[in-house]
C-alpha cells in the first residue's frame, strides 16, 4: 500500500469520527441551535490541538535527531503553566491578562518564543549533544513545575482553583475565546512552514550532513524552534497540557509510513492525532459517561511507550 493511499485511508476515518461526533443521538427536531454550534467548536479545538501537537513533535524530533524528545519534555508546557500561574499570583484572577483570552494567549506565546530563542543560543548554537539537551530541558521543566507549586502553596485557594482548572487538559472545557486566533495561527504557522519543509529531510540526517549538503543549520533551527513554540501554545492554550500525545502520534506515524519524506510524516501524524483524539473524546463521553478524561488515558498510555522505547534503544533507530 502507497504512502498516499495510506492518507486518505487516515483523512476518510478522521472524516468518519467527526462526522459520528458531531451527529451522533442528535435530534433533529429541537436544540439544532444550542448543540450544533457547541459540537463544532468542540471538534474545531479538537482537530487544531492534536494537528498542532503532532506538527510541532515531528519538527522538534527531526531538529533533535531523537524520536523519544517532546516539545513537552523539555519544558515548554511547564513553562506555560509557570507563566498562568505567575500572573494569577502577581495580578490576581480578576485582572485583564488574566480575565481576557485574547491578551493571555498572545502574552504566553510571546514569552513562549523568547524562551525557544534563548534555549536555542544556549543549547543548539555551542555544539552541544543530544544528552546535555535532554538533561537541560528535564531541569528546566522541574524548574519551573516547583515554582509554579511554590506559588500555588502561597495562593489564594479561590484563585488556586482557576489554575488548577489549567494544569489538567479537557476538550470538556474548550477555551472557545481563543478558537479563533488559534486556527489563525495556525494556518500562519503551516504556510510560513512550507517554505522549510523541503530542509527537514535532510535536518533528519544529523547536524553536520546537513551542513554539508548547504542548508543554513543555524537559520532554519531557529525559526523551526520558534513555529514548535507557537504550536505549543496554540494546543496548551485551548485544552490544557498533553504530555505524550505527540510522543506517541509520531512514533505511530514512522512505524506506519516507513519514509523518510516529511511532507508524508508530518501529514500522518496529524491525520492520526486527530482519528486518536476524536474517537478518544467520542468513547469517553458516549461510553465511559466522563468518567474517565481523555487525557488520563493518554498520558497513561504514552508513558508506557516512553519506557519502551527508551528500554528498545537505539535497535530501530
Amino acid at each position: 500500500m502507497s504512502n498516499k493511499t495510506k492518507l486518505i485511508i487516515l483523512a476518510i476515518l478522521a472524516l468518519l469520527f467527526t462526522t459520528l461526533f458531531i451527529f451522533y443521538n442528535l435530534n433533529f427536531s429541537s436544540n439544532l441551535e444550542y448543540i450544533l454550534p457547541r459540537r463544532g467548536a468542540k471538534i474545531l479545538a479538537i482537530i487544531v490541538t492534536g494537528a498542532a501537537i503532532a506538527f510541532s513533535t515531528v519538527v522538534f524530533q527531526t531538529i533533535t535527531n531523537n524520536r523519544i524528545l517532546t516539545p513537552s519534555i523539555i519544558g515548554f508546557d511547564s513553562l506555560y503553566l509557570l507563566i498562568q500561574t505567575f500572573l494569577i499570583f502577581v495580578f490576581g484572577s480578576t485582572s485583564f491578562l488574566v480575565i481576557n483570552k485574547e491578551a493571555n494567549f498572545l502574552l504566553s506565546s510571546v514569552m513562549m518564543i523568547v524562551f525557544a530563542g534563548l534555549f536555542y543560543k544556549i543549547i543548539f548554537k555551542q555544539g552541544r549533544n543530544i544528552y546535555f539537551l535532554l538533561l537541560v530541558g528535564i531541569v528546566l521543566g522541574t524548574l519551573f513545575s516547583s515554582i509554579s507549586t511554590f506559588m500555588q502553596v502561597l495562593i489564594d485557594p479561590n484563585e488556586f482553583f482557576i489554575v488548577q482548572d489549567r494544569m489538567f487538559a479537557s476538550f470538556n472545557n474548550v477555551n472557545t475565546d481563543i478558537l479563533t486566533i488559534s486556527i489563525i495561527l495556525f494556518i500562519f504557522v503551516t504556510f510560513y512552514f512550507w517554505k522549510y519543509l523541503k530542509y527537514l529531510d535532510v535536518l533528519s540526517l544529523g547536524r553536520d550532513t546537513a551542513v554539508n549538503l548547504g542548508v543554513d543549520y543555524d537559520h532554519v533551527v531557529k525559526r523551526l524552534l520558534i513555529l514548535v513554540a507557537i504550536l505549543v501554545s496554540i494546543s496548551t492554550a485551548l485544552v490544557g497540557p498533553i504530555l505524550f500525545l505527540g510522543l506517541l502520534v509520531a512514533n505511530v506515524t514512522y512505524e506506519f509510513l516507513k519514509t523518510y519524506k516529511h511532507s508524508y510524516i508530518i501529514s500522518c501524524a496529524m491525520l492520526i492525532s486527530v482519528v486518536s483524539l476524536v474517537s478518544g473524546q467520542f468513547l469517553v463521553e458516549r461510553l465511559f459517561s466522563f468518567s474517565v478524561p481523555i487525557s488520563v488515558i493518554i498520558n497513561f498510555i504514552g508513558g508506557v511507550y516512553f519506557i519502551y522505547l527508551l528500554l528498545r534503544g537505539n535497535k530501530s533507530w
